[in-house]
């Protein structure tokens, strides 16, 4: 009886992304005051910091990265598209990917301007503000391809999306708290993508930190698994990551927009045992 309790609930957390809103969840999450960049304290500009930092350090290298559950956003890839030399979208959802492949085949069918973005990154690395082109240009290139992934599958892509040894890193932004629908489904999740990772690869992973829901487009209510960064260490552990850094950002008042109740946001760089 306990593993269909599994299933059903992974079920019905599928269920509630049926609905899901890719231009409503930009707008929610990926415009001001959340992607202010004007703004230190801003959630977006923490983000790209913290992924800055992570790729840059030297540390964190291969040929091949792969994003695990990207949505409908690109910010996760933009400092490591620098580093490596192929990378791999994955999205559960189709209209998630489909936005993706507008922003690839660069046909003006996306619903965010991500050129804030680019911009804000070339500065973190030193470039001039209109490098963006060129760094919009390297994302196009690396991109190998964007595939379905489920990450409550053992093994959540297809077998040939993938060398036989596993990727170099993972990168996962607000997707496993969100799909789980409950502690132990998020650390199951942690450890079916753990078996794409080489041994020795490393993992980031940014999450939410006390929330229990956002909206996925208009009335469109996800639950999510309230986390603490407790859990988050244990979750890592048990799963076979030693975690390296862990940096938490606190949500100012303004930041808190309606759109869910984050109370603030965790930031992981850790390496597969």
């Amino acid at each position: 009886m306990e593993g269909k309790g599994k299933v059903n609930g992974v079920a019905a957390m599928a269920a509630c992304y049926q609905g899901f809103d890719p231009a409503a969840y930009l707008q929610y999450n990926y415009t001001p005051p959340r992607a202010d960049f004007e703004r230190k304290d801003s959630i977006v500009p923490w983000k790209l910091a913290c992924l800055h930092r992570a790729f840059t350090e030297g540390d964190v290298r291969g040929e091949l990265l792969v994003d695990i559950g990207s949505g409908p956003t690109l910010y996760q890839v933009l400092s490591g598209c620098e580093v490596f030399n192929k990378v791999l979208l994955t999205d559960f959802l189709e209209v998630n990917r489909q936005e993706l492949r507008g922003w690839l085949e660069d046909e003006g069918g996306c619903n965010l301007d991500w050129t804030p973005y680019l911009q804000h990154v070339c500065k973190l690395e030193g470039r001039r503000p209109s490098a963006w082109t060129e760094k919009a240009a390297k994302l196009r290139q690396v991109i190998t391809d964007i595939v379905p992934v489920d990450v409550h599958r053992p093994q959540p892509l297809a077998l040939y999306a993938l060398p036989s040894e596993g990727a170099d890193c993972l990168v996962s932004c607000f997707c496993l708290e969100s799909v789980s629908p409950d502690l132990a489904a998020f650390t199951r999740a942690l450890g079916h993508i753990g078996r794409l990772l080489r041994t020795g690869g490393h993992l980031l992973l940014i999450g939410a930190l006390g929330e229990s829901y956002y909206f996925g487009g208009p009335g469109v209510r996800i639950p999510v698994v309230p986390l603490n960064e407790a859990q988050v260490c244990a979750s890592l552990k048990e799963s076979g990551y030693t975690l390296i850094r862990l940096e938490v950002y606190t949500l100012p008042q303004d930041m808190r927009v309606g759109v869910d109740d984050v109370s603030g946001v965790f930031f992981v760089k850790a390496i597969k045992e």
